[in-house]
């Protein structure tokens, strides 16, 4: 019986041209794998080749995983059992967070399989980081409600969160809705509470700001289709 295989988590650059933010390692775990469960063919298939022109895209397997469609499951343990060894890749930063590659890692713990997170870029912590927000008690939310009143209510409970655990708020927005959310955010919070925005972490337009909701009204940076994570801290 061969042994199990094992599970690796890849992380993927934030922003196109930033592949130096990529440790030399993922390129030589990367060479060697032949499965890999993705969030998107195309991006995953111009991040291997970046990595590594040499890597034959015809040669793998690439099983796709998103919003609407689920991991196979099933495929990944049988794969896993026959001795594969699997690679999950994130459309952007570490997969397992924000995205469906954690179902794919729940079906390898469920028959001992070993997990291996790999280290990389992810734009939560790094937004965290350079907020100056408290790094010691956080939450990350991911997106919130489209539609207004229940938007509202949650930027409001988020609010209220934050000063009453003393908790930096985290979440984020499809990038072409970034600008309604900011609005959203400046006309329900208070005044005094801090807002961080952070967009294109680790691009060439790398902006990452933190100012109090008073200080964002007077003027409003342009985050359309932008990635961007944004931050609030209502305590202290």
């Amino acid at each position: 019986m061969n042994p199990a295989g094992k599970v690796y988590l890849i992380p993927t650059v934030l922003s196109p041209d930033a592949l130096h933010t990529i440790p030399a390692y993922i390129t030589a775990v990367a060479q060697r794998l032949k499965v890999f469960f993705v969030e998107n063919e195309r991006t995953a298939r111009r991040f291997l080749k970046a990595l590594d022109r040499n890597i034959n895209i015809d040669e793998l397997q690439l099983h796709l995983m998103h919003a609407h469609h689920p991991p196979d499951t099933a495929l990944a343990q049988r794969l896993l059992r026959e001795g594969h060894d699997i690679g999950i890749m994130s459309e952007a930063g570490c997969p397992g967070i924000a995205d469906p590659g954690h179902l794919v890692v729940q079906a390898a713990h469920r028959i001992d399989a070993a997990v291996i997170p790999l280290v990389g870029p992810n734009s939560i912590l790094l937004a965290l980081m350079a907020s100056g927000m408290n790094g010691q008690n956080f939450q990350f939310t991911g997106y919130l409600p489209v539609k207004p009143p229940e938007r509202t209510k949650a930027i409001r409970e988020l609010e209220t969160l934050s000063q009453k655990k003393d908790q930096t708020q985290i979440f984020i927005e499809t990038p072409y809705r970034n600008n309604q959310l900011l609005k959203d955010i400046l006309a329900h919070c208070r005044e005094e509470t801090r807002l961080c925005i952070a967009a294109d972490i680790t691009g060439a337009d790398e902006y990452i700001h933190t100012k109090t909701i008073r200080e964002w009204k007077a003027a409003l940076p342009e985050l359309h289709k932008k990635p961007a994570i944004f931050l609030l801290y209502a305590a202290g």
